[in-house]
């Protein structure tokens, strides 16, 4: 009985239903709202394509959405977003090579015979591992470690959600915090003309308010699912894993010099990749390259054939495909809006609502707008060039700092790259963890009240010490 209930229920549309949807919303947006246009120009000092705020005009829409444009902006938009896709699968690829292995289970089991007594202590390390990766501007680059994370955690006797949920809320505070985010803080302080990376203080404070609201809220609910698995929201596989893993008797994987060594080399990828992404500039390619380095190196060390590794490797990128064009067709959205040229209008009508406002009531506003439009422009620089040009000089009109203005917009940025359905990382990581994307809302939900809650009283406090330049 109670299986047909839910048959009977609400559920919510496949991804790609629903990026269809939204597609189909910006099209009728796109006769309703005018287009318009501010002038762009590039700034010599940086080479960033900036708008000018004085220079606005509303224009015939050149180039109105077809019937063949609606469908081509999924081609265009797998190919434009190509670079995470790729860099996705080769990770995939890589890591496949280095579970079939072996490796990943013995250094598991080893992690959770060390780890006995100790749960609560893992997952809050884990937490903190994944928001530094965030902090360090690892979105979409993070992905790849979560079924890592996940292992960990169930096979220390928790359910899905938990060990979801411990990776990517790190990731998603890490991200919005930004102390070293390139991808928000970087260009949006470039933008307004601030020195790079400055204010990291006021914002390592946020990512502690933050890792430590998330902490408690996870560790809650770990704590209240393992007590009783029946309130788990994924009860009937979790009371099934455990019943499972009370029944299993494991032979554990031995624990060799090679296993180790891959292992380390792993940990050497991810210290590498984030040194070259702050240090080196590296983007998508170079950490495609590392993670092929890497597969190689595990041929080596591993000693397997070259062939049964490419066939391996072509498994795992297989498996995160499907999942990788979730992140194409997000960015078809981006694709239509920019055709029907709305966003700029939208910009612009901001802009002229919020001049004779208060302060606090603009901060709001402005924090919930960017929220909001997080939902149709997922990518942290795109809007940040969009949008910064705008909300810079409207902080100098009514007094707001730059620097505040740059934390407004990275706390309103980042929390709902992990809760928005157009976020192709979001999906990516759904799919990869085998999490249902209703699910997911139905946990995280309240988490993130309390981080956008958070988040605005520390803009209000940032307005209100004066946080400067530095």
């Amino acid at each position: 009985m109670t299986s047909k209930k839910k048959q009977k229920g609400f559920n919510f549309p496949h991804v790609y239903i629903m990026f269809i949807l939204v597609m189909l919303l910006v099209v009728v947006l796109s006769w309703i709202v005018p287009s318009g246009q501010y002038e762009r120009v590039q700034n010599p000092d940086t080479g960033i394509t900036e708008l000018n705020t004085e220079n606005f005009a509303y224009v015939d829409q050149a180039n109105p959405i077809g019937f063949m444009d609606f469908f081509t902006a999924l081609h265009n938009g797998v190919v434009q977003s190509a670079d995470i896709i790729v860099m996705l699968l080769f990770a995939s690829g890589a890591l496949y090579i280095l579970e079939k292995s072996g490796a990943i289970a013995a250094g598991i089991h080893t992690l959770l015979r060390v780890a006995e007594g100790k749960e609560k202590l893992v997952i809050i390390a884990l937490i903190t591992l994944f928001s530094i990766l965030g902090t360090i501007g690892f979105g979409e680059g993070g992905i790849p470690f979560i079924p890592l994370a996940m292992a960990v955690v169930m096979g220390m006797g928790y359910d899905r959600i938990t060990g979801f949920a411990t990776s990517t809320i790190g990731l998603a505070i890490g991200f919005s915090a930004g102390a070293v985010n390139f991808y928000t803080t970087g260009v949006s302080q470039t933008i307004v003309g601030l020195p790079i990376y400055s204010g990291v203080g006021f914002r390592l404070i946020s990512l502690v308010i933050f890792l430590v609201i998330s902490v408690l809220y996870i560790l809650r609910y770990a704590k209240k699912t393992k007590a009783d698995p029946s309130k788990s929201l994924v009860a009937t596989e979790y009371i099934e894993q455990l019943k499972d893993a009370n029944k299993a008797e494991y032979e554990e994987e031995e624990f060799t010099l090679s296993r180790k060594i891959a292992l380390l080399g792993l940990v050497a990828v991810l210290v590498g990749g984030a040194f070259g992404a702050i240090k080196l500039g590296w983007g998508m390619p170079e950490l495609s390259a590392v993670y092929v380095i890497y597969a190689v190196f595990l041929v080596i060390v591993l000693k397997i054939k070259p062939s049964d590794a490419a066939v391996m490797f072509g498994t795992g990128a297989a498996v995160l495909l499907p999942t990788g064009l979730a992140i194409g067709f997000a960015r078809s959205v981006m694709i239509l809006m920019n055709q029907a040229q709305i966003i700029d209008t939208a910009v612009h009508s901001l802009s002229g609502l919020l001049n004779n406002t208060s302060t606090i009531i603009t901060l709001l506003v402005l924090f919930l707008v960017v929220i909001f439009f997080n939902f149709f422009v997922v990518s942290g620089s795109g809007k940040a060039v969009i949008l910064m040009p705008i909300m810079g000089p409207l902080g100098k009109i009514l007094g707001i700092n730059q620097q505040v203005m740059v934390v407004l917009y990275q706390f309103g940025d980042g929390f709902t790259n992990y809760l928005w359905p157009t976020s192709g990382g979001l999906m990516a990581a759904l799919g990869m963890s085998n999490v249902d994307y209703a699910t997911w809302v139905k946990f995280s939900m309240k988490l993130f009240m309390l981080l956008h809650f958070a988040a605005f009283i520390l803009i209000i406090v940032a307005h209100y010490i004066g946080l400067g330049p530095f």
